[in-house]
């Protein structure tokens, strides 16, 4: 083993001999290859048998290249210690010692799908169905009761009168109760029944912690309290403990993970040595120092300042468009330049901070041709809210029968399978459509055909609209949204994301009827069937898109990080918290950044955003970038915006109107005396394109309009 192929604080980290070892690893700095070689030094060169080694990763796949680094560098060694995701330890301890707690050790493992099959029986014993509460946020209840330890009977106690809580603790205690009967444990057992188990017998812990005498946990930023304290009990008194992390890289506090835990090491192990790993060996000098320069501005880290001998001139590049459309397209362009110019596309990544963000930027790729995966995700048209908002569309516009099977019990309405095929065999037989037997036939029972009456009702009034072409499309669709009951479900299951998604295509919906303002929905119906075409890659060469989150452990050698605004990165929820949630999104843009080796370029879109509803600006994470280390381009660049000259209507002294010339600006606020107040756009000759607050939208006004006037000051 040839140590002098590490650098001095590797070597530190390594050779080691302190019982307590806290590794703080920079991004890109190398911690496999420290944390591997850590354990071939331990066998190899102090004798330690493999057997009672123990290394802690979070993932199988990390957890077998460990172990395939490790046996490469024993060589002849037939024998490898443990390494191991911290679940799969679990097992391995319950299935020697689970009997001591009255079950057998060929106990069953729940998946994922076995859970929702026990609770398919649940929701059938008390009538319940997915729409009104969909099973991830059951098993996020449950899970959350198993962890903080309340029993079914205390969940009943906290749920009191409210119905649905009552409902949730009945499927809690459904669930607990069947786990017993099939001697059954899902992911959160496996932990929280180890840590039972060696609370209660303390011989079964002894035995545990003299099997061990070395410990070595990776990723130790992101482990949460209870596998915290599955570790401590398996270090005791004697064992050696060595974890590899950076609090700068703590992303996962949604599921759990506690940034403290690592920050506060020294607490629990007084004599643990510290050792910093910070020369980093992907990103290029530029990248690094300017995501330096970002997170300094956290609080609650350990100060390290990471350096890189990889010299470059090439600075990170902001590119401000003036458009969503026009910053996925910008992007795009880039990416086919890149490629024209050598560079394969397996070696780009888009990342964004939110699934929803992906919708523009496909479009962007389709149109140039360019080919792309949605990486650990569906592509944005074929994610299940979109299928079904378009199909509630293609209701108002073909009401073909594939749209209505899809949606006509989504939200439930009480229509079964039965009815459905009833609906279906009587439209062959007349030749006809599904939804033309509903509108022209009486079939069912008066509660059954009440239900279809009032669908029809809703269907007809919004072709009624069509027809009269009074209302904007986007506003149409926000409507059908609303009448279904769709969005409704969506809200009271919580299921943020999906609405995100919804407001997305909605905002889809409003550019195409800004872009194409005499196309009809039937055209944009046909324009979305072109991007939900998915043509599968045959080879490998393809652009990855990500969330931050999912680009976690990866890297590439140019990465686009988009939609920098703040409000979209960091998102709006996390600002709402203050300083503990703005740190945790000045981590995620770390992480995001740190995934370039040689060129990162961070874009925005301006404009008026229909999520956020209010004018996009720089995120704070752009303008916390050393000067030095990035360049401008897009509308960053423009000093002077442009401007109009229109007559503006203002009252005089003497109560009346009087009209005078003025400038308005892409981004003055103005008053109208309808919609209210609202924020230029953009300005085509003598038309302004107004973004007025819900539920007007934005309106094209001529700029001269006697309802129009620029506020003061503005």
């Amino acid at each position: 083993m040839d140590i002098n192929l590490l650098n001095e604080n590797q070597k530190q980290a390594v050779l080691a001999e302190d019982r307590y070892l806290r590794i703080i690893a920079g991004a890109g700095s190398g911690k496999t290859r420290v944390l591997t070689m850590r354990i071939a030094h331990l066998i190899k060169d102090l004798d330690i048998y493999p057997y009672h080694i123990l290394a802690i990763t979070f993932t199988n796949k990390a957890a077998n290249e460990m172990k395939e680094r490790v046996m490469n560098m024993l060589e002849d060694d037939s024998s490898v210690p443990w390494i191991s995701t911290i679940h799969s330890l679990c097992v391995r301890i319950l299935r020697q010692d689970i009997q001591c707690m009255g079950w057998p050790r060929d106990f069953t493992v729940l998946d994922a799908d076995d859970q929702k099959a026990i609770l398919k029986e649940a929701y059938k014993e008390y009538k319940l169905d997915t729409t009104r509460m969909p099973y991830g946020g059951m098993l996020n209840y449950i899970s959350a009761n198993k962890t903080e330890d309340v029993s079914v009977d205390e969940a009943m106690r906290l749920a009191g009168h409210d119905r649905e809580d009552v409902l949730r603790a009945k499927v809690y205690g459904y669930y607990r109760n069947r786990q017993t009967e099939l001697f059954a444990l899902d992911f959160d057992d496996l932990i929280i029944e180890t840590t039972k188990l060696f609370a209660s017998f303390s011989e079964v812990l002894k035995k545990w912690q003299r099997r061990f005498s070395y410990i070595l946990v990776d990723e130790f930023q992101d482990i949460d309290r209870m596998q915290y304290r599955l570790i401590r009990q398996l270090a005791g008194e004697e064992n050696a403990v060595c974890v590899v992390g950076d609090p700068d890289q703590t992303i996962y506090t949604w599921r759990g993970a506690d940034v403290n835990i690592i920050m506060n090491f020294k607490k629990d192990f007084p004599d643990v040595r510290t050792i910093i790993l910070n020369e980093n060996y992907r990103s290029t000098d530029m990248i690094l120092n300017g995501a330096n320069s970002v997170i300094q501005h956290n609080r609650n880290r350990v100060e390290k300042e990471l350096y890189t001998s990889k010299k470059s001139d090439e600075k990170i590049t902001h590119y401000a468009a003036a458009s969503d459309e026009g910053e996925a397209q910008w992007i795009a362009a880039k990416i086919f330049t890149l490629h024209k110019q050598g560079k394969p596309y397996k070696d780009m990544a888009v990342l964004y901070r939110s699934n929803y963000l992906s919708r523009s930027l496909e479009k962007g790729l389709v149109e140039m041709r360019i080919p792309y995966i949605i990486y650990g995700g569906l592509r944005f048209y074929e994610r299940k809210e979109i299928k079904d908002a378009l199909c509630y569309l293609r209701m108002a516009v073909t009401a073909d029968d594939l749209a209505l099977q899809r949606i006509l019990n989504v939200p439930k309405r009480g229509i079964g399978n039965k009815t459905l095929d009833t609906i279906a065999e009587t439209a062959r037989d007349k030749g006809c459509t599904m939804y033309e037997v509903l509108r022209n036939e009486k079939l069912f029972a008066a509660r059954t055909q009440n239900t279809l009456d009032r669908f029809v009702a809703m269907v007809e009034s919004w072709k009624k609209q069509i027809a009269e072409g009074k209302t904007e499309m986007y506003r149409l669709f926000e409507e059908i949204l609303e009448d279904s009951g769709y969005k409704q479900m969506l809200e009271e299951n919580k299921e943020t994301d999906r609405l995100e998604n919804l407001k997305e295509l909605i905002d889809d919906v409003r550019e195409f009827q800004e872009n194409e303002p005499d196309s009809s929905l039937q055209e944009y119906l046909q324009q979305v069937s072109l991007y939900g075409d998915r043509e599968e890659t045959l080879d490998s060469d393809y652009v990855q898109l990500m969330t931050v989150h999912a680009a976690k452990g990866l890297e590439f050698d140019t990465v686009f990080v988009s939609d920098m605004n703040d409000g979209i990165f960091p998102n709006e929820r996390a600002m709402s918290e203050g300083k503990r949630g703005v740190e945790e999104e000045r981590r995620l843009a770390y992480v995001a950044f740190t995934r370039a080796r040689n060129k990162l370029y961070i874009t925005e879109a301006g404009g008026f955003s229909y999520i956020l509803q209010k004018m996009r600006t720089t995120s704070r994470f752009v303008r916390e970038i050393d000067e030095e280390c990035i360049e401008h381009r897009g509308t960053a660049e423009k000093k002077e915006e442009t401007r109009l000259t229109f007559t503006l209507n203002e009252p005089s002294s003497g109560g009346q109107m009087q009209r005078r010339s003025a400038l308005l600006r892409k981004g003055d606020t103005v008053v109208h005396k309808v919609f209210g107040e609202g924020i230029v756009l953009k300005l085509d000759g003598q038309i302004a394109s107004i973004a007025f607050p819900y539920p007007h939208g934005v309106k094209k006004i001529a700029a001269g309009h006697p309802a129009l006037q620029k506020k003061s000051g503005s």
